[in-house]
């Protein structure tokens, strides 16, 4: 369960808690850690005191033998059994003391004390290129040897005249035992300590949150009650903190406002929803009204009454006209019943004569409409396929410039079980800003209109199971897709 899904009171609870074990284990590893600094320090420190210490008798011995101070004389000067030998030292000092040539190879070695054949007769290249020419250079290697730590120094030794003649090794034990006895006992009374006030920190934080949360709680059951459509009581607390006494003024205020415009708002609703109303059918109109005046408008500019085929000219403005009259009159009957606008209907219809007949209430040449098939039979709406693909090429000439000649490609073809139109025009194209409202009602980019026409080519489309898309290219023009079942 995740912490946020919790109540604030179990929160409180956790999270004190947590506090005490995160704190307590902070210093825990604080303490680890310290000892842990300590000890390598400590270490560090007495392999420094104790190799000082055998330099210091290594100089001694040298600066008093009766041999040549040379590498070569090296295991004569410290040769057991003699007063000053390297059985001696490493007695002394209790470490393992090595002497090595300049070229790394071993000379003479005090009996080991604690550690068995660790030591090579050669030692490795990397030490001796670590020592390089810095005669007062040290290296030192650590290494671990059946879970003991250890580690090893290399430094020159020199002859009286500071020329150095051979290489000294001293290797050092790392006795934990008493540090870390001391750490498992600092660790014990910690915890002890911890534990007590991780048993205390437990008891305050119930009560705490408890006390916090109950303010809250009241709270949070009568907002829980708070209702639009009716009466909806103030909240009455005694003595509690500044800021849940400001969060129950807030509560309380908002009921007294909430009651006064609560009935302005009902009203409000209303009229915006007869005004969406009346966009809507404002909308649906003008859309027949458009074709209607290009109808009257070209039948103007091409009439002649000597023409053989005057009365078949006429027959088809007619009927354009009448079918346009239909429409509006079917938008009005929806209006004046409440009821969808206009009803859908299923008929069984040929899309590729009715797609013809709403291109020609544009009556256009450069309206271009090659079908695939001389029929596709579909069930569908015939006024609304019409309010479809007369949107869609209305808002495609719209998307054409003034200066630029127009074009519009309308397709109707099959795709497996589907229906496809697709009209596409040579327009301006849609930004990408616009692309994700281009289907959200009242958005329009012209100067004119309500934005509604896609919006319910959508909403059309979608009630028979189908749906419409686009692809557009900025500059270049727009293409509209709408798929649809044949059943």
């Amino acid at each position: 369960m995740k912490l946020t899904k919790l109540s604030l009171r179990t929160r409180i609870f956790i999270l004190m808690t947590l506090l005490v074990l995160i704190a307590s284990i902070m210093i825990a590893v604080i303490a680890i850690f310290q000892y842990k600094e300590e000890a390598e320090e400590y270490h560090s420190e007495r392999l420094d005191r104790k190799e000082v210490a055998i330099r210091e008798n290594i100089d001694f011995i040298i600066r008093n033998t009766t041999y040549k101070e040379s590498t070569e004389n090296i295991p004569l000067i410290f040769k057991a059994p003699r007063k000053f030998g390297i059985n001696e030292l490493s007695t002394v000092h209790n470490l393992p003391v090595n002497i090595y040539d300049l070229d790394g190879k071993l000379l003479i070695k005090s009996p080991e004390t604690f550690v068995i054949d660790t030591l090579d007769r050669q030692i490795d290249k990397k030490i001796i290129d670590d020592l390089g020419n810095d005669f007062e250079k040290k290296t030192i290697i650590k290494f671990e040897k059946k879970g003991i730590n250890y580690q090893s120094s290399y430094t020159f030794i020199s002859d009286s005249k500071g020329k150095p003649i051979g290489i000294l090794n001293l290797t050092y034990l790392e006795d934990d035992d008493l540090i870390t006895r001391e750490l498992k006992e600092f660790l014990k009374r910690i915890g002890e300590g911890y534990l007590i006030i991780l048993l205390i920190a437990i008891t305050l934080a119930y009560f705490l949150s408890k006390y916090i949360t109950r303010s809250l709680k009241t709270i949070s059951e009568t907002i829980d009650q708070t209702r639009l459509d009716k009466r909806n009581k103030r909240i009455q607390i005694g003595d509690t903190s500044e800021e849940i006494y400001s969060l129950v003024n807030a509560y309380n205020s908002m009921i007294d406002e909430l009651e006064e415009s609560a009935a302005m708002l009902a009203k409000s609703e209303r009229e915006a929803a007869w005004r969406e109303m009346a966009k809507q059918v404002a909308h649906e109109i003008k859309n027949p009204l458009t074709p209607m005046r290009l109808t009257v408008q070209s039948f103007e500019r091409k009439f002649d009454p000597n023409d053989p085929n005057i009365d078949q000219k006429v027959k088809e403005y007619s009927d354009t006209l009448i079918q346009q009259i239909d429409t509006m009159s079917s938008i009005a009957s929806a209006f004046s019943n409440f009821a969808q606008m206009p009803a859908q209907k299923s008929e069984t219809l040929d899309v590729v004569k009715i797609v013809g007949l709403a291109l020609d209430i544009f009556n256009e040449d450069y309206i271009v409409f090659p079908s695939e098939k001389e029929k596709i039979i579909a069930t569908f709406d015939r006024t609304q396929l019409i309010r479809v693909v007369t949107n869609l090429v209305k808002n495609g000439i719209q998307a054409i410039p003034e200066d630029q000649i127009p074009k519009i490609m309308v397709n109707v073809f099959t795709e497996k079980e589907d229906i496809v139109i697709t009209v596409a025009d040579n327009g301006v194209g849609i930004t990408e800003e616009n692309k994700k409202k281009i289907f959200e009602p009242k958005f329009t980019t012209k100067t004119s209109g309500m934005g509604l026409g896609l919006g319910m080519v959508k909403n059309i489309v979608e009630t028979y199971k189908g749906s419409i898309t686009f692809t557009s290219q900025e500059g270049k023009g727009t293409v509209f897709k709408v798929k649809f079942p044949k059943e």
